[in-house]
């Protein structure tokens, strides 16, 4: 569809500022629901929109303060595109200043200039949105629990068991309720799975994958919205940091071809710990590794292409709608 009005929203924790392009109006609204639908009202009134089918509301992706925008144009068929923040950044080029009535222009400016491309967003289902919710939060447990569990380690190698056993039974304290907890959003996480067949299907088919956990697979249905947000798994493959590229320039700049920075790194991670596992224990890939290690070709980039075969195939069982079929076992 083609959008005639163009909105510029920038979210903050408290309010939010809307830019009419072209008309050149700001204005800021609290960010609530009541904000919201006044937000509405405001363009009906100043942009001149009798009806709201061909008017988009952009805005940046800010987590849990963007969100409530998100769901209450979802509910009112409003379009909308959550875009992410250095996109926009790095497309208006050299700029000098900043609050947020500018950066709502210049979303606003964004959004015109790229109005022959630019896609509405479609937010997940809620059942991908509470699983996403669950899993950031048992990241940051996790990452708190290993965080206790070094310094624990280190600082018993050093200190007197003795002397600093009240400051030991803490750091076991600490660790033990962290356990506690990551299992229980872990059943949380289950029980989400459970309850949507669709969810559940595909979570059964990603971990037929030999080495692939369950973590993994709910990471992957979170990030990808169940296998609707990406149409193949090399642009995953690009979005997770895990697709190699050229850096070549003329004549002259011959570099390697490497990955790149900009990816989805917890998922990376994930795809890389699972890929060192499948070094191990799939033996398939075990073998894949060894013969091209021993032919003398770089270690990361072997378990690099292992990263995207696993992504591979994981797409693979989902789009084909069966399970992991493991051939090596069937070869004389």
């Amino acid at each position: 569809m083609k959008y005639n009005t163009f909105i510029g929203v920038d979210v903050s924790k408290l309010t939010i500022d809307a830019h009419l392009h072209l008309i050149n109006l700001s204005k800021t609204f609290s960010n609530n629901e009541k904000g919201f639908a006044s937000l509405l009202i405001w363009v009906k009134k100043y942009g001149k929109v009798p009806e709201l089918t061909k008017l988009i509301i952009c805005f940046e992706h800010t987590g849990m303060y963007s969100i409530k925008l998100a769901m209450y144009l979802n509910e009112t068929n409003i379009a909308f595109a959550m875009l992410p923040a250095l996109q926009i950044k790095q497309s208006i080029g050299i700029r000098r200043g900043k609050n947020d009535q500018i950066d709502a222009q210049r979303i606003a400016e964004y959004a015109w200039l790229h109005r022959e491309t630019l896609q509405a967003t479609v937010l997940p289902a809620k059942g991908i949105l509470r699983l996403q919710s669950l899993l950031t939060l048992r990241n940051r447990l996790v990452c708190d629990r290993g965080g206790f569990e070094a310094t624990w380690k280190e600082q018993n190698k050093a200190l007197d068991d003795k002397e600093y056993k009240g400051m030991f039974q803490i750091y076991k304290s600490l660790v033990k309720n962290l356990t506690i907890q990551i299992k229980k959003l872990e059943n949380q996480i289950k029980a989400v799975i459970e309850s949507d067949e669709k969810i559940k299907v595909n979570y059964q088919l990603l971990t037929s994958i030999k080495c692939v956990g369950p973590i993994l697979a709910a990471n992957m249905i979170a990030c990808t919205h169940n296998f609707t947000r990406f149409t193949n798994w090399r642009k995953f493959a690009c979005y997770v940091g895990t697709a190699p590229f050229e850096h070549q320039s003329g004549t002259s700049i011959k570099g390697k071809t490497r990955v790149s920075s900009l990816s989805n790194r917890q998922v990376k991670k994930l795809i890389h710990l699972v890929a060192i596992c499948a070094c191990a224990y799939n033996p398939e890939l075990k073998v894949y590794y060894k013969r091209r290690v021993s032919e003398g070709k770089n270690k990361m980039s072997t378990i690099n292409i292992i990263r995207n075969k696993l992504i591979a195939r994981m797409f693979a069982v989902v789009n084909r709608g069966s399970a992991y079929v493991d051939l090596m076992k069937y070869a004389a």
